[in-house]
């Protein structure tokens, strides 16, 4: 099986999230792109991210819809810091020793991808995909990178999908100033949002 993993804060899951996620799974022919909300990101630590639950029912609003798309809890459930390439390792247990799994990401997270925890474990594992956004170029940022050496032996992958300048900080800040974001997440995310009063104040990671 192909599986793609699609991992993030999801706070809120938006429109971009998802059409990267079909675009990824429709080019790499995938069976599956499931969805992992992070428990405790390290990288976000002290920054403004809502509770894991919270987080969690957004996502999977926002996928229950797609047959081709699921949500696990893998990270959320574990205890600590939430690393990727525990979450890889746990997933390839799900799906077996012979599935491909593809993570899903922006071409700007792989900008830092070195400084993951065991990153170069990480990328031997698994395919990764970057994914286009408005203001990178992809194969010229790639090239000057230590990562070069990771896309000409298969595991990265480059793909350009229509340009989607969502981003889930701009859409709390929009929230908070009481501004619209319809069309730009899902109709029931956006209830949620509304219903919780969520990012009507700014909350902070706690720590594991």
């Amino acid at each position: 099986m192909r599986i793609g993993v699609m991992g993030g804060t999801f706070d809120p899951i938006h429109l971009g999230h998802l059409v990267t996620a079909e675009a990824v799974r429709y080019h790499f022919g995938l069976q599956q792109v499931v969805f992992v909300p992070t428990g405790r990101p390290p990288h976000k630590e002290g920054l403004e991210v809502s509770s894991a639950e919270h987080r969690y029912i957004m996502t999977f609003l926002a996928v229950v819809s797609n047959p081709a798309f699921s949500i696990s809890r893998v990270e959320i459930d574990r205890p600590g810091y939430s690393y990727t390439l525990d979450t890889m390792l746990a997933l390839r247990e799900v799906y077996g020793a012979d599935s491909e799994l593809f993570f899903i990401t922006g071409a700007d997270v792989m900008r830092d991808i070195t400084t993951w925890h065991r990153s170069e474990a990480l990328l031997s594992l698994c395919h990764f995909v970057a994914a286009s956004r408005p203001g990178y170029t992809l194969r010229d940022y790639m090239a000057q990178t230590d990562l070069e050496r990771f896309r000409r032996n298969g595991h990265i992958h480059l793909i350009e999908v229509p340009a989607m300048a969502i981003s889930s900080t701009d859409l709390r800040r929009r929230v908070r100033m009481r501004e619209p974001i319809r069309y730009l997440v899902p109709e029931a995310v956006e209830n949620y949002i509304h219903e919780q009063e969520l990012y009507l104040q700014r909350t902070v990671a706690q720590s594991p």
